[in-house]
């Protein structure tokens, strides 16, 4: 049976694609090790995974303060930054900013909870 000559490309692009993911090079040529971009791309999908992290809270924080009929989220301005989620804006009473704060805290990956900035109406 022939073969196609489709089929040969495919083999030897497999091939290269299996030594790549292998990290194989046959042979030290004198190159410069691989490991360093890896690590590179490591750090960099990590701090990725931060902003996305980050910015998974601060949704969480705003529709949780949303869906509660004792806080009014429209007044509370939510930003998180590794973990840790500030709260600014204008609160109607002590009761309703430390709600904001209880809440906040129980969303999943906060760290902590800085609230110095949320403010309490006269």
């Amino acid at each position: 049976m022939k073969k196609h000559p489709w089929t040969y490309i495919a083999i030897t692009a497999t091939a290269a694609l299996g030594l790549m993911m292998a990290g194989g090079v046959a042979a030290d040529d004198g190159r410069q090790s691989q490991a360093q971009p890896m690590l590179l791309a490591s750090e960099t999908m990590e701090k990725a995974g931060d902003a996305v992290s980050d910015t998974w809270i601060t949704s969480k924080v705003k529709s949780t303060f949303l869906a509660d009929s004792d806080l009014d989220g429209m007044d509370i301005k939510v930003e998180t930054t590794q973990g840790v989620v500030s709260l600014s804006g204008t609160v109607s009473s002590e009761a309703e900013k430390e709600l904001a704060i209880q809440k906040t805290r129980s969303i999943k990956g906060v760290k902590d909870v800085s609230a110095d900035a949320l403010m309490v109406a006269d």
